[in-house]
């Protein structure tokens, strides 16, 4: 379901990932300026030895700092299960929460040592909502 202007809740895109909107593509940075001014929130840090309720507190704290700033959609993606928690209660509050699609494209070249090294390019495509 694609959301439209009068549907959301505020003028901000918060992009909440450890993609800086800076180096965005002017196709992906164009996509999100059509919900509002783009706002980067860098996605935390978390830990492979983080307990199920350290992500959970941590997703809790990001969800007030994202909530209190109205946003009209959140760009979320980084670590599964804090993802998932912010995720949650985002969209329990009513908030539209995206992940960007992108199409990759990989370029293989076999070496003369046997290796092979990959080249990985991801071109914009949209966004796409969680469950909205």
């Amino acid at each position: 379901m694609q959301w439209k202007r009068d549907e959301v809740m505020g003028d901000i895109f918060i992009n909440h990932s450890n993609h800086p909107s800076a180096f965005w593509s002017i196709e992906e940075r164009s996509a999100a300026e059509e919900y509002g001014r783009i706002v980067d929130m860098t996605f935390p840090a978390v830990p492979p030895s983080a307990t199920e309720l350290e992500v959970y507190e941590l997703a809790e704290a990001n969800a007030a700092r994202i909530i209190a700033q109205k946003p009209a959609v959140v760009l979320c993606q980084g670590e599964y299960t804090y993802t998932y928690a912010l995720v949650k209660r985002l969209l329990e509050k009513g908030i539209c929460v995206v992940a960007a699609c992108s199409e990759r494209m990989v370029e293989e070249h076999h070496e003369p040592d046997g290796s092979t090294r990959r080249i990985s390019q991801f071109r914009f495509t949209r966004f796409r909502c969680y469950g909205c």
